[in-house]
């Protein structure tokens, strides 16, 4: 996907491009492309970065009064001069530019994805020790934070200690970042139980604006997070999550080698992914994403 807009490109990531808007400001549009097994297919979801930039923003108002975010509007209205693309409406964020933090700042409610795979291996989870017995998608006593660094594009990112983050960004930032993470992840998972939805896991972006702490990119979205339908949630297996799980299962029962490039996506799978996606805004904020700005 492309934009009309005349502003600097800083970025062009899986999903995202990010814009220099002046002032100390950031355009990030969030596109409608797709990648698994970190290679991006040639195939769009309809609306998916919609979904993405809804369910963030309602996070983002959603936990004000837990941690200051980098928000400051999705309103079309207030694109800067440049960008005056109607093709934007609802699929971007006006942000404050933010000194990001080099880890990825991870909360584990559940075992499950990386997490499950080196338990089954060493019996740890990010290297710490844990409880002999654990079945795949079991929950976990209290969540835990298990950060890891960010990979560069088209690499996975790492798992590391708590003592390896620290040696990253200091003891004092990656304690504060912990205790961050843990409350978001808490009051999310417990809003979203209400709603009849698991978050397995998530991954919060934190980073610094005029010295404080703050929530940036995404936050609790079907990209960010492991999302699982509580109906018929049973440990030793894996439910179906809410997000590009038809892409993923179509591609596992192919004989590709998940390097690029990507087999041809039927028109099926496209449109499935895109019904998680918008089930899972639906089911977590209780709104119709009908309502959502630029959606038909």
């Amino acid at each position: 996907m492309t934009w009309a807009i005349d502003l600097p490109l800083l970025y062009s990531g899986k999903v995202r491009d990010i814009y220099d808007a002046g002032e100390d400001h950031l355009l990030m549009v969030t596109s409608d492309r797709i990648s698994a097994f970190d290679v991006v297919m040639h195939e769009t979801v309809p609306d998916k970065g919609r979904v993405l930039t809804a369910m963030s923003a309602f996070w983002f108002d959603a936990m004000a009064d837990v941690a200051p975010n980098h928000l400051v509007s999705t309103s079309i209205v207030d694109l800067p001069e440049g960008a005056d693309d109607r093709d934007l409406t609802g699929r971007f964020m006006l942000c404050r530019r933010a000194e990001m933090l080099p880890i990825e700042c991870v909360v584990r409610g559940y075992l499950a994805g990386s997490a499950f795979r080196e338990y089954v291996r060493d019996g740890t989870m990010n290297g710490a020790e844990m409880p002999t017995g654990l079945l795949e998608a079991a929950r976990l006593t209290e969540p835990v934070f298990t950060p890891a660094t960010k990979a560069a594009d088209g690499h996975h990112d790492v798992n590391i200690s708590f003592d390896e983050a620290a040696e990253l960004v200091g003891r004092p930032l990656v304690d504060q970042a912990r205790e961050l993470s843990l409350e978001l992840y808490r009051q999310g998972a417990e809003r979203a139980a209400a709603q009849g939805v698991i978050i397995a896991d998530t991954k919060f972006e934190l980073g610094l604006i005029d010295g404080e702490l703050v929530v940036a990119d995404e936050i609790l979205t079907p990209d960010s997070s492991r999302f699982w339908p509580a109906e018929g949630h049973t440990p030793g297996r894996t439910p179906e999550s809410f997000d590009k799980q038809p892409v993923r299962d179509f591609l596992d029962g192919l004989t590709w080698d998940k390097t690029p490039p990507p087999p041809t996506l039927p028109d099926d799978v496209v449109a499935a992914s895109r019904s998680r996606y918008v089930e899972a805004y639906e089911r977590i904020t209780g709104r119709r994403f009908t309502d959502w700005p630029g959606v038909a």
